[in-house]
């Protein structure tokens, strides 16, 4: 029997020896201990949409769940829930869901309109001891408080509240020296020609409204007048700024220190408009109409065509000639500069250059669809509502066209589009709706910019919403409410409106500015009765100017 055993035994002792080292089952490792655990899972109020969260209650739940089991003890200090200026809120935390989910709730109401951050720090604990792999950071950002912020009014009454509020910036803040408005509430002596026309325009209002006597409101003209008549002027244009004490041209860039022929043509048609309303037999009022005459009448406007060609200039400067090189053409906020230089009894211009200058021969014509209202003239989706604004605080656009649009059309369809715009919000910034809209040039934070359609940076500036009232009222009038009651502890100053809001930022423009505040008093004042209008378009050289020009209208 052994003998037959043994081959066998042996075979199989050779087998194994002749193995290669590589050939042996590898050792299995002992098993590893986790050194850290990680985020699983997060809902605020239920939901998860992200990192960040809009329109939160003020006291909302956060659930924040991760793959181990979480000891109590180290969540003190390790989450940590901070507004943006890094103020801590105290909060109350709980565990559940097998104590993997930290249930964290703030134990005090949030404010309203404010970003608070929750961050869970790589300094949290286990409960077997091992630390969170990476912080997590949740953006909380609160609603608008519903609580009305004001006591309701009537709807007259509250306009009538914003126009004299408003008007505070060109009466209380008016330069004590020349009597014209500052760029800024920041401005000191700067003051701006442009946003001095809209300022005289306002100061109408302002008589017409009862907020100052006639008599105030004619010192106030008087002093502004012979200001006017002793400051820099460029072949008789304005720079776009002036000191206030002195007259001197403040440069609005480098090369833009001489005559501004667009800012120039706001302050003409507020004054136009000034001495159509200051009509009185008397000697004061006598002499004030002559004075306005002589400055109109010095203004240039034909030599601002650049070597007599076919377009008007923006700039001119004695220092750097026409190097601003910016042919005014349409459609845009300009123009009223046509129709104050076809106006000129002294420097006009003729059709022929607003034709193939401002109309470009009808290239400024559009005629698509915006967010269902079809646009007659200017860029796509209508560009920012100033463009509706400056021009037509004296130009009553209502059955007013030309060769190449109806203006009603155009004014109404401009502000539709951006209403439809914001409404719509296809850039899904918190806070857009059917109450809050409106996008135009205004302060945003950290700069300035031209917001629309095509240029939106989350930014609703009030002044687009108010100054549209003779075009859209009832859309209009839900934004004012909006603005006022909902929003006006945030929005509300000394000078009315504050300049613009963010609330996807959570920011709010402490600034006026002149050509914002301007256009709110005086178109608020075209809607409720016309009468800025009706002054600028009384005159008998704006009257010619329209026709020679081939506008027809009621009121021409």
């Amino acid at each position: 029997m052994m003998t037959k055993i043994f081959p066998y035994y042996l075979v199989l002792f050779l087998f194994v020896l002749s193995c290669k080292k590589g050939d042996s089952p590898a050792p299995v490792d002992p098993p590893v201990t986790p050194t850290s655990f990680s985020f699983s899972d997060l809902k605020v109020n239920g939901t998860f949409t992200g990192f960040t969260y809009y329109g939160l209650n003020n006291i909302p739940v956060v659930k924040i769940t991760f793959s181990s089991a979480i000891n109590l003890s180290s969540v003190n200090g390790n989450i940590t829930l901070a507004d943006a200026g890094g103020t801590t809120v105290a909060y109350t935390s709980t565990l559940e869901n097998n104590d993997n989910t930290i249930v964290i709730t703030p134990t005090a109401a949030l404010q309203s309109i404010t970003k608070y951050t929750l961050t869970a720090g790589t300094g949290l604990v286990s409960k077997t001891g091992t630390k969170l792999q990476s912080a997590v950071t949740v953006n909380l950002i609160t609603a608008v408080d519903d609580i009305d912020k004001f006591a309701r009014i009537s709807d007259d009454e509250l306009l009538t509240l914003v126009q004299k509020q408003t008007f505070k910036y060109f009466w209380d803040f008016g330069h004590p020296t020349s009597g014209l408005a500052r760029e800024r509430n920041t401005s000191g002596n700067t003051v701006t020609s442009g946003g001095s026309g809209f300022g005289i325009m306002a100061l109408v209002t302002g008589i017409s409204r009862s907020f100052i006597s006639r008599a105030d409101g004619l010192a106030r003209m008087q002093k502004i007048v012979a200001f006017l008549k002793t400051a820099d002027r460029f072949h008789g244009a304005y720079p776009h700024w002036l000191d206030g004490n002195t007259g001197k041209v403040i440069p609005f860039s480098t090369k833009d220190n001489g005559g501004d022929l667009v800012e120039t043509s706001y302050l003409m048609a507020g004054l136009i408009t000034a001495r159509q309303y200051f009509n009185g037999a008397d000697a004061s009022e006598a002499n004030l109409r002559a004075d306005i005459n002589a400055i109109y009448n010095g203004v240039e406007w034909s030599w601002y065509r650049k070597d007599n060609s076919s377009t008007l200039y923006w700039h001119w400067s004695p220092n750097y000639n026409w190097d601003m090189n910016l042919p005014v053409k349409g459609w845009n906020e300009c123009l009223v500069t046509y129709v104050m230089a076809a106006a000129s009894p002294t420097y006009s211009i003729s059709k022929t250059v607003y034709d193939s200058g401002w109309a470009q021969n009808g290239a400024m014509k559009n005629g698509n669809t915006y967010y269902g209202v079809q646009l007659p003239l200017g860029p796509a989706n209508g560009g920012p509502l100033f463009f509706s604004h400056y021009s037509f605080m004296g130009i009553n656009p209502k059955g007013l066209t030309d060769a190449y649009a109806n203006y009603e059309t155009q004014t109404k369809a401009h502000t539709l589009i951006n209403y439809n715009y914001c409404k719509a919000n296809p850039s899904g910034f918190y806070g857009y709706g059917e109450n809050c809209w409106g996008l135009t040039a205004s302060d945003i934070k950290n700069g300035y910019t031209a917001s629309a359609p095509g240029n939106d940076v989350g930014v609703i500036a009030p002044t687009a919403a108010l100054s549209s009232f003779p075009y859209t009222p009832t859309e209009s009038m839900q934004a004012l409410k909006y603005f006022y009651y909902k929003l006006g502890n945030k929005t509300w100053g000394d000078y009315g409106f504050y300049d613009a809001f963010s609330l996807q930022d959570q920011w709010f423009a402490s600034s006026t500015l002149a050509i914002d505040q301007g256009p709110i008093i005086v178109m608020i004042e075209n809607y409720r009765s016309n009468l800025i209008w009706n002054l600028f378009m009384s005159a008998p050289e704006v009257k010619a100017s329209m026709r020679n020009l081939g506008f027809s209208s009621p009121n021409l």
